[in-house]
């Protein structure tokens, strides 16, 4: 039998290569998709957004029945929380769309591979090889095999970064660990205020830990407008988290029954927290030191692989996408938008490339944060003469409904044209209204276009017409 020579060989099978994948099938191309594991998703599904979300939202309900009688729901005296089954409710989650996408290679005729794939070099007549490992990336238990593809697109991914000297157990935890432990901890330290800290950091104060926030820069979600960083950290410590920003980490010592955190606060003081469990949260590194990069033209900076706008390499047929790009944030929504173009360009197809200042951030907190495009900062760095429009969950109704009526939305506009700038909200569903504020920066839509698009009532999304209007002083409910 000839050799099989695929359009397109897709190592990785998180959100950028599986959705690479299915556009691919979609095309009409060959498609091999190269997966380490026995199961797609990747960090995404199996570690990421995906169990974190859901334990979210158990962690959101049980903050409601805390106020059961007060939503006017008698009897709820004394709930208990069942870690067990929230993993176990997690776990099925998971396990329900790994066989969605299971589905989703079949229907669209990917061929789907378990094995570590790797790069052998610059393509030969204009066909690469891909060289396969069995688990363990290959060596001597490792069996190897070879495939042949016209075209191919990296989406390894990446690991949880991990402090010097500290190695993950049960005790010291990354975001891997953390998700199956088997009680509730009484205390945790986090170390990192980015969206995995925070997160995480909100789901076990909702359960009652107690937690303790280390974050070495001077505000909490330090990527996220500065006015998003004081109201998370006003609400946290409302919550009743201690959140420490400006202190540097020192060390980590075990004791007999849990960790010993040692750190210096802002102030330049030495500070021990005891607690029974340590999250490590201080960012993620690309899967770039074992793929062979070194033996193509791919160029690499700090680890991670630049591109051009389709998505290229420095090596003529070879794509990269996802958390390995070099100034792609390391969301799993640019991932997969990044899988779509990478394949459109392959098959010859129209595509827009990325633009940065149009990808959504979400934080899935309690409360929400969800932000696009220049901070009030940003674009007064750039020259802008911005026009500020903020308004307050509180004059929204449907936010009192919901009974969560903290936050607000900001909008940064430039004054002469009536641009939207940026958006950046903190409050209930966040990190759905944001997508309002990305399709409106997209097409483009000015202050004055957007004072007359009509907003459904009572929604929490009025409370984006009364942002607009804010800019102009003509907010209706503030």
């Amino acid at each position: 039998m000839p050799e099989t020579i695929y359009d397109v060989a897709i190592i990785g099978g998180g959100p950028a290569g599986y959705t690479a994948a299915i556009r691919a099938g979609q095309f009409g191309l060959k498609t091999a998709l190269i997966e380490r594991t026995d199961k797609l998703g990747g960090t995404c599904l199996h570690w990421g957004c995906i169990p974190t979300k859901a334990l979210l939202f158990s962690a959101e309900i049980w903050d409601h029945l805390k106020h059961a009688a007060e939503l006017g729901i008698d009897n709820v005296t004394a709930p208990q929380v069942n870690w067990p089954n929230l993993l176990k409710r997690k776990n099925a989650i998971i396990s329900k769309h790994v066989k969605g996408l299971e589905f989703l290679m079949k229907k669209n005729k990917v061929n789907t591979i378990e094995g570590y794939g790797r790069l052998t070099g610059p393509a030969k007549d204009g066909i690469h090889t891909v060289s396969i490992y069995t688990e363990g990336g290959g060596g001597a238990a490792g069996e190897q095999s070879f495939l042949k593809a016209k075209n191919i697109i990296l989406a390894t991914g990446s690991d949880a970064k991990m402090l010097p000297g500290l190695e993950p157990d049960t005790r010291i935890l990354t975001n891997v660990e953390i998700l199956t432990i088997p009680a509730v901890p009484k205390s945790l330290v986090v170390i990192g205020a980015g969206a995995v800290g925070v997160e995480f950091s909100s789901i076990f104060r909702s359960f009652g830990t107690e937690v303790t926030i280390v974050e070495y820069l001077p505000r909490l979600v330090p990527v996220e407008d500065e006015e998003i960083s004081k109201e998370l950290n006003r609400q946290f410590k409302k919550r009743g988290i201690d959140v420490n920003t400006g202190a540097r980490f020192e060390k980590v010592e075990k004791t007999e029954t849990g960790v010993k955190v040692t750190f210096t606060d802002q102030n330049g003081k030495s500070v021990v927290k005891e607690a029974d469990k340590v999250l490590v949260a201080v960012g993620r590194s690309p899967r770039t030191d074992n793929i062979d990069v070194q033996k193509t033209k791919i160029e690499l900076d700090r680890g991670f692989i630049k591109t051009n706008a389709a998505q290229e390499t420095a090596e003529p047929g070879i794509y990269a996408i996802g958390d390995i790009v070099s100034g792609l944030p390391q969301l799993a929504h640019s991932g997969s938008m990044a899988g779509m173009i990478a394949v459109a360009k392959i098959a010859g197809r129209n595509f827009r490339p990325i633009n940065r200042q149009r990808i959504p951030g979400c934080t899935y907190t309690e409360p929400q944060i969800g932000s696009v495009g220049l901070t009030e900062a940003q674009a007064k760095e750039k020259g802008y003469e911005v026009k500020i429009g903020k308004f307050p969950f509180a004059g929204n109704s449907k936010a009192t409904i919901v009974d969560s009526h903290d936050g607000f939305v900001k909008i940064v506009a430039d004054a002469k044209y009536g641009e939207i700038l940026g958006v950046h909200i903190i409050g209930p569903n966040a990190t759905e209204l944001i997508s309002e504020a990305v399709v409106a920066m997209d097409l483009e839509a000015t202050v004055d276009e957007l004072l007359y698009t009509i907003h459904a009532h009572p929604t929490l999304s009025e409370a984006m017409l009364d942002a607009y209007g804010a800019v102009e002083g003509l907010a209706i409910n503030a």
